[in-house]
């Protein structure tokens, strides 16, 4: 049952033509990607987890089969090439197995985060008529049992782990086994594959979208193959290497990643969760690790609130060794050499500070690749610093995801690099910056107008971005386009920027900018409580609860204090006049982050409506008679 056929949306942003391979020497499907992997790195450990406080291996051969079942499974519940299947669930073996499946079938697989709202999920369950949806468990099933029988298309739920007695429901392991009878069909599973083209679309990616409902992003085989290939042209990757995967599969920046590792037959390792990413960092010792840059902000924040804690001598000796990094990777970022004095500094403090800083990541990261948000130059410089190198990169799922990426080659402060190979990128003359190659959408599901709208007349895709090309070809990318907000004085504020500068305080865990139309900007800031529990200690003062800290005078005025500081370079139209200490953090489950850790700016100006009224409105008040 294929009555919702994708849309084929064709611009001229493509290389490689219809039905063929772009690149004549690897893998024109991702089914074929797995195959060649699994036949080029033979090996015992192919995907590894966690269960039951013991790490297991799935092989390469292991989870070929398991995956054709997957595949013959899927077939013998009737699904045919173009259908849709939906993923629900945390990361794991499972995930990628299913994914895989649907990918050795021609079913388009459709992942869905597992943070969304109901609601959202039965949209999306809705919107792609998605026939069958796997989930974890009967749990999962229970809480979302009458929003999938209310999207209507969804035929049956395929169960990870447990089984439940609804009529709807089958276990993965039943699903791979009515696979496994069909494997005496001769030439089905080959019949299968040969259907299935580079232009087929092999995913459909729902934007988790800061405004607006969510869009249905149309990647095929060769937009992601091409991304797989091309955003790792410049690393050195093997199959020695170890990846951590913490990231949701949901998200195409971590499933990109999951592929690129499939494909140079490195032992995957899943994080259990993410509280337990600690534990296991410390257990699989990783050589890669790609996360988004709260991860690395957490991390520092963690080390120097534990020096803090220590108080006196601790504390002041990592101040003193964070200072010391900066000063010697800024060093190196520009070419300069250490001063003797510098590398005598540096040596000592690598031994006192730094050398625990990478036992955290288990003590041999080679390269940590972050994206989806803007990295502050701050924890660039402390992490490089400290001898763990932080690549920073960009991109959109809309590009599969990679658009531009610093590299062991060529790396930049502030950039989010160069475009990767086959990837063009030109800012337009509002300051736009637009890409073309072959990881670029197909479309969006069913909206051909809004994806006309995504395109330029001469095909090039519009990220909705800002940003700059400087002389050397580095990418800066500056402001989201929609965020940019103009005061009623007629002047543009750029927020994530000035967001990002407040949150380079210790005191500081999250910071939202306010004032559209309004006459000045003002900012809702979430204090970091454990920072400020040990500036309390130190202080003397007594002990408060993070409600009491929101509203003491002193932790007010340290606030203000720390955020002129750090905005002390900001012209003073940017500068935040008004600001307000939350005592919850802003949060996926509160809706004012979207799955990827986008502020929802819209909801926040909705939620918090009272508050920044009352910015403006005691600004009124305190004008002169």
């Amino acid at each position: 049952m294929n009555d919702k056929a994708p849309e084929k949306f064709v611009s001229p942003r493509r290389a490689g033509g219809h039905g063929e391979p772009l690149y004549a020497d690897e893998p024109p499907t991702l089914a074929d990607l797995f195959i060649n992997a699994a036949t080029k790195y033979p090996q015992v450990n192919f995907l590894n987890f966690k269960r039951n406080g013991e790490w297991q291996s799935v092989g390469s051969a292991e989870m070929i089969r398991r995956i054709e079942n997957c595949a013959l499974g899927l077939y013998s519940l009737g699904l045919r090439k173009g259908d849709r299947a939906a993923i629900l669930a945390p990361n794991s073996p499972e995930w990628t197995i299913a994914d895989a499946g649907c990918q050795f079938a021609g079913i388009i697989d459709v992942p869905i985060y597992t943070s969304l709202a109901p609601t959202s999920v039965e949209y999306i369950l809705k919107d792609s008529g998605a026939r069958v949806m796997f989930l974890q468990d009967a749990d999962s099933y229970d809480a979302l049992k009458e929003v999938i029988r209310s999207a209507g298309a969804v035929e049956k739920v395929v169960l990870f782990e447990s089984n439940s007695d609804d009529e709807l429901v089958v276990t993965f392991e039943a699903l791979r086994g009515s696979g496994e009878k069909y494997r005496e069909e001769s030439g089905l599973l080959q019949e299968l594959r040969k259907e299935i083209s580079p232009e087929d679309v092999a995913t459909l990616i729902y934007t988790s979208g800061t405004t607006g409902e969510p869009k249905g992003v149309m990647l095929t085989h060769n937009c992601i193959i091409s991304n797989v290939i091309d955003a790792g042209e410049k690393y050195e990757f093997s199959s020695s290497d170890i990846p951590l995967s913490v990231l949701p599969l949901s998200h195409i920046f971590e499933r990109s990643a999951m592929y690129l590792y499939i494909y140079n037959g490195m032992a995957v390792h899943y994080a259990e969760s993410v509280d337990k990413v600690p534990d296991n960092l410390a257990e699989v010792r990783p050589t890669i690790f790609v996360g988004v840059p709260r991860i690395f902000e957490k991390v520092y924040a963690k080390a120097k609130l534990k020096s803090a804690q220590a108080g006196g001598l601790k504390e002041k000796i990592f101040d003193w060794a964070i200072e010391v990094a900066k000063q010697y990777a800024l060093r190196i970022e520009t070419n300069e050499k250490a001063s003797f004095a510098l590398k005598l500094k540096y040596r000592l403090a690598d031994k006192l500070v730094y050398a625990k800083l990478r036992e955290f990541f288990g003590g041999r990261l080679r390269a940590c690749i972050t994206g989806g948000a803007a990295l502050a130059d701050d924890i660039y410089l402390i992490f490089n610093g400290a001898g763990i190198s932080i690549m920073q990169g960009y991109g959109l799922t809309e590009t599969s995801p990679v658009i531009s990426s610093n590299n062991p080659q060529f790396s930049r402060l502030g950039s989010v690099g160069k475009p990767i190979r086959n990837v063009q990128v030109r800012i337009a003359k509002d300051g736009e910056i637009e890409a073309t190659g072959p990881g670029v959408m197909l479309g969006y599901y069913h909206k051909p107008d809004t994806t006309r709208d995504a395109f330029t007349e001469d095909g090039w895709f519009r990220t909705g971005d800002l940003g700059r090309i400087d002389d050397d070809g580095f990418l800066f990318v500056t402001d989201r386009k929609k965020e940019l907000f103009k005061t009623s004085g007629g002047k543009y504020i750029a927020p994530s920027r000035i967001e990002q500068l407040i949150r380079s305080s210790r005191f500081v865990s999250q910071a939202v900018l306010v004032g559209n139309e309004r006459k000045f900007a003002a900012a809702l800031v979430v204090p970091n409580f454990e920072m400020l529990e040990s500036y309390v200690r130190h202080k003397g003062y007594q002990p408060m609860t993070p409600e009491e800290m929101c509203a003491d005078p002193r932790i007010n005025d340290l606030i203000e204090r720390q955020i002129a500081l750090a905005t002390d370079s900001l012209a003073r139209f940017e500068t935040v006049k008004k600001f307000a200490l939350l005592e919850r953090e802003f949060s996926v489950d509160g809706g004012e982050l979207t799955p990827t850790l986008k502020v929802k700016r819209r909801v926040v100006d909705e939620k918090y409506k009272g508050l920044i009224d009352r910015f403006y409105d005691e600004a009124e008040n305190e004008k002169p008679a």
